[in-house]
């Protein structure tokens, strides 16, 4: 059953690929939740009390109780409502599903910014190295599945969001090809049934605006040079 009268709030903005797990995973439960836009160039009193060590979003609250990190609180989100399990049941395979989920934000999400918003051209050819090879693992990881934990829509599969809507946005910005069906067809198609799953496509940010977003920061960096 759906949670209705718990004090649920998320502290977030639009467009931020980690904002959107967190929104994925309370569509996915059913939470209802109150959601409290900020802007990070004057960040409100509200995000330094709940979140004082980072001073980012996303942060959860429920029932006055804060916290950080978008992996940790889609696992929050988990335990506190049972219904729609997001984690596999199998101690093993939640261990993987942790393991693969943590592995996106060390090894991709890092090396892909970098590819794109780096003047450098010999740290954003390392990066782009990088994300190749950190792409491969993922797609041999994934192999004839339809999503990473089997046929439900799961913890690894909310983390890799970034993958199938933000990586294509970034690599058309700066004329990289990244991810494409050529190199990673099984991730690709992964990709493309993730981004037509219905919770997805209703939480997923207006592509439009964060594309002219990027693309003035990326022309900015890029007049520096």
């Amino acid at each position: 059953m759906a949670a209705t009268q718990e004090d649920v709030k998320l502290l977030g903005i639009v467009g931020s690929p980690f904002v959107c797990r967190v929104q994925i995973a309370l569509k996915l439960k059913g939470v209802e939740y109150k959601f409290l836009e900020e802007n990070l160039g004057n960040k409100s009193d509200l995000l330094l009390k709940y979140n004082p060590v980072h001073k980012k979003v996303p942060v959860f609250v429920h029932n006055e109780q804060p916290i950080a990190e978008s992996l940790v609180i889609v696992e929050y989100i988990d335990e506190t409502w049972k219904n729609n399990p997001i984690l596999p049941s199998d101690p093993y395979q939640r261990a993987l599903a942790r393991f693969w989920s943590k592995f996106i934000d060390d090894k991709i999400v890092g090396a892909v910014w970098k590819s794109v918003f780096t003047v450098d051209e010999k740290e954003r050819e390392k990066n782009v190295e990088e994300t190749y090879e950190a792409l491969q693992f993922l797609e041999n990881e994934l192999k004839d599945k339809k999503f990473f934990g089997g046929e439900e829509f799961g913890l690894v599969d909310i983390a890799a969001v970034f993958i199938a809507f933000w990586i294509p946005i970034f690599q058309e910005i700066a004329g990289l090809q990244l991810f494409t069906s050529e190199k990673f067809p099984i991730l690709y198609k992964w990709s493309e049934e993730s981004l037509n799953h219905p919770l997805v496509q209703e939480v997923l940010p207006p592509r439009d605006p964060l594309f002219t977003f990027f693309k003035a920061r990326y022309e900015s960096l890029s007049a520096s040079k």
